[in-house]
């Protein structure tokens, strides 16, 4: 079943949830975790999101953040899972 499509609403605050490929524990580690949140830090910097908050488990994360432009969190999202998925 295909998902529905996103749309964007600017001036929101978005809980993200996003789980790691085939529900792996990718970051059960503290040294992946903590790469993960450098990939996000980079993330913000490149495309300026604003993380209010998040978590990281061992299979999944948690992420609250602030979207004023179209596409921010899109991009943030394929930049640290496509590093997360490779690593």
């Amino acid at each position: 079943m295909t998902r529905a499509n996103r749309h964007h609403l600017p001036g929101y605050v978005w809980h993200i949830t996003h789980r790691c490929h085939k529900k792996e524990f990718l970051l059960k580690f503290d040294k992946d975790k903590n790469r993960w949140i450098k990939w996000l830090f980079e993330a913000k910097k490149r495309f300026g999101i604003n993380i209010l908050n998040y978590a990281v488990t061992s299979n999944h994360i948690h992420l609250l953040v602030y979207d004023v432009k179209e596409n921010i969190i899109p991009k943030s999202m394929q930049l640290i899972a496509g590093r997360t998925g490779r690593k």
